[in-house]
């Protein structure tokens, strides 16, 4: 989006207006305001995984791992092992800051697009370390309350008033410790408390609560949200995909393949006052995007160089990670090859959006998706180029339609940020969006898809929806585990509406039937089963959703009791799906990014791709099932064609999947 330039306030009358706000307070007072609280507009999953790994058996979010204090304590072990940053001073010093060596730059500027602060952000490029680091000092006035961004927030990190500030965040592009000459750097995330400098654990960036680290920092970085693994002492440990592994990365634990974001300056706020324009800052801005792009590796076989006037930091990326695409970006914004011009200015249009729908570019992609997809690349381009999701091709994005209609219309929790969200829904990108989203997906009678309501206004985030994950099921006879999706929703009802014949649907047995997991007992050897779920929120009723299952009796498809099946079973499921010829260690190549075969930690890392807060969204279903783009081959793997007819061999592990899913996945 674009900017919109504030006029502020002299120097004089802007600290009398500041001292103003704190009511009176002393001049001594340097405790920060609290964020104010931010209404919830969606969902309220904001700066949160869409997979927040919650543990098996857990009901609330509250209980997601990527949220807990103890995810946090596990990564800054892993990447700060001897607590040699555990405070700002600390951090500072291991970076060089104020040491007189390297390249230091400091630019002040309104923060208008993402988290609404005013922004005081000095970077560091120091060769001699093998360091990139930036600190910001954050600063949220937010006159009478209201979250978001207003220019006195940028006038209080202007004069460093410190009543206002309100975090350090802090970025640290280095090698891990202990590191090999040839392992090289990543990004590493802090936080540190405004008044003791002390390193945080959980910080509120945006108005809705205290959220763990890192994982409210990845959510916009690229980082990944995978569980904690476990060693062979038992303890659980914050570790890293394969291919962090590989010859030339850095085989580091903590390295979740999160990046450093570009400037995209044209979205920033600006003082008027001399000294703080833009065009006072344009140069140290147009610094620090060369600083970024130095932590950008080049494409696997380019030959390119992202960081040519610092040799210390070139890399060419290997053809598993992430391929430095967002220096395309800084590239475009600076006139190229070598960044010739002085001013930055956002043209960028890629070739394929360019020839294909340009106007949903501009309008969704570049205002309200790029920024963290471009940093969420899942690579391995020389495999497969469907799988990536930095959403730079129109092709490959359309091939995400089924999950963008799903997180932006019925769940909405993209776009992942509060500002972008509430502004997303304040532009033209909803209409944009439909439109694209009707020319590119087939509704069903099972599965309408709804975009828009009767009106013919695009549906708006926040109604109840019945959704009990896959809607086609197989089954041995015996209790059946049902799994609703709880987003938006304060009551369910879960009622057999169809079965076998000489059997009344009102005698089936059914429990739990008024909560999100129910159960019903299938009582014949074969047969079908219709299960539907109404929910409502407050005393809106949702449209119906029908379940079929499928009771099958045959003992030649490889059907594994849905109350017995256990961690066991999903290794033969694995095994004979061909899964762990990749998913192990040392893996193939191309690598993927989790070990599913060894031990310990195997069952950690398997859970770690369901998504136990909705089904359907579970990686372990969508690769195989090839329901989302996957680096395995185009089409389904084995025995996971979940468009297949229920009982059928084709689709038996994908059934067998769902039922471990539904059932709590018991190790």
């Amino acid at each position: 989006m674009t900017s919109r330039p504030f006029a502020l306030l002299p120097a004089l009358a802007l600290a009398s207006w500041l001292a103003a706000c704190t009511g009176g307070s002393s001049s001594n007072d340097v405790s920060p305001s609290a964020p104010p609280v931010a209404a919830p507009t969606s969902s309220d999953m904001f700066l949160i995984f869409p997979n927040p790994q919650l543990p098996p058996g857990a009901t609330q979010l509250a209980q997601a791992q990527t949220l807990s204090e103890d995810y946090a304590k596990a990564y800054y072990a892993a990447i700060d092992p001897l607590n040699e940053r555990d405070t700002l001073d600390k951090w500072k010093a291991a970076n060089g800051f104020g040491s007189g060596t390297g390249t230091e730059v400091t630019a002040v500027f309104g923060d208008v697009r993402d988290l609404g602060y005013g922004r005081r952000m000095t970077a560091r490029r120091d060769p001699a370390r093998k360091t990139i680091a930036f600190l910001v000092e954050n600063y949220l006035t937010s006159p009478g309350g209201a979250y978001g961004y207003t220019p006195q927030s940028l006038s209080a990190a202007i004069v460093k008033d410190t009543r206002w500030r309100i975090h350090y965040n802090a970025i640290e592009f280095s090698p891990r410790p202990g590191a090999g000459p040839n392992d090289a750097p990543f990004a590493k995330f802090f936080n540190f408390d405004p008044v003791t400098g002390q390193r945080k654990l959980t910080v509120d960036i945006d108005g809705r609560g205290s959220k763990a680290m890192p994982a409210v920092c990845f959510s916009c970085h690229g980082g990944r949200g995978d569980a904690l693994d476990r060693n062979a002492s038992g303890q659980l440990f914050y570790g890293s995909p394969l291919f962090a592994a590989w010859p030339g990365a850095s085989n580091a634990d903590g390295d979740a393949q999160a990046r450093l974001q570009p400037f995209e300056v044209g979205n920033f706020d600006f003082s008027t006052m001399a000294g703080n324009t833009r065009a006072d800052y344009e140069a140290a801005l147009k610094l620090m995007n060369r600083f970024v792009m130095c932590s950008y590796p080049s494409a696997a076989g380019s030959g390119g160089n992202n960081c040519p006037d610092e040799p210390v930091f070139k890399r060419e990326a290997n053809v598993n990670e992430w391929q430095g695409g967002a220096a395309n970006l800084i590239r475009n914004a600076y006139g190229g090859d070598g960044l010739p011009n002085d001013v930055y200015a956002d043209t960028y249009m890629p070739v394929s959006w360019a020839n294909n729908n340009p106007d949903l570019y501009r309008s969704v992609i570049a205002r309200s998706c790029r920024a963290c997809h471009m940093l969420r690349d899942d690579a391995r381009s020389a495999n497969n180029t469907d799988i990536h999701l930095d959403f730079d091709d129109y092709a490959t994005f359309k091939n995400y339609a089924p999950l963008t209609r799903h997180y932006m219309i019925d769940l909405g929790t993209m776009p992942l940020a509060k500002i972008v969200y509430d502004n997303f829904w304040q532009t033209d990108g909803p209409e944009k969006l439909a439109q694209f989203l009707e020319q590119t997906l087939v509704p069903t009678p099972t599965e309408p898809l709804p975009i828009r309501d009767a009106s013919g206004k695009v549906i708006q985030p926040g109604r109840p929806i019945a959704d009990p994950g896959p809607l086609t099921r197989t089954v041995r006879m015996g209790w059946v585990p049902l799994r609703a999706v709880q987003t938006f929703n304060d009551a369910y009802s879960w009622t057999v509406v169809s079965a076998p014949a000489g059997i009344a649907p009102a005698a089936v047995p059914i429990e739990n039937a008024n909560t999100p997991q129910a159960r019903f007992n299938a009582t014949v050897p074969t047969g079908t089963y219709k299960v539907q779920l109404v929910t409502s929120r407050a005393g809106v009723k949702s449209d119906p959703a029908t379940v079929e299952v499928f009771v099958s009796n045959d003992n030649t498809i490889g059907l594994f009791d849905q109350n017995t099946i256990r961690l066991a079973q999903i290794n033969t499921i694995l095994t004979r799906g061909t899964c762990f010829s990749c998913h192990s260690s040392p893996p193939s190549n191309p690598v993927p990014p989790v070990d599913f075969k060894s031990a310990p930690g195997q069952y950690e890392r398997i859970t770690s791709r369901i998504n136990f807060s909705d089904t359907r969204l579970s990686k372990l279903l969508l690769k195989p099932a090839a329901l989302v783009p996957h680096a395995g081959g185009s089409g389904p793997l084995g025995s996971f064609n979940s468009l297949a007819n229920p009982g059928a061999a084709d689709r038996v592990d994908y059934d067998n999947f769902v039922n471990w899913i539904s059932n709590d996945a018991p190790q």
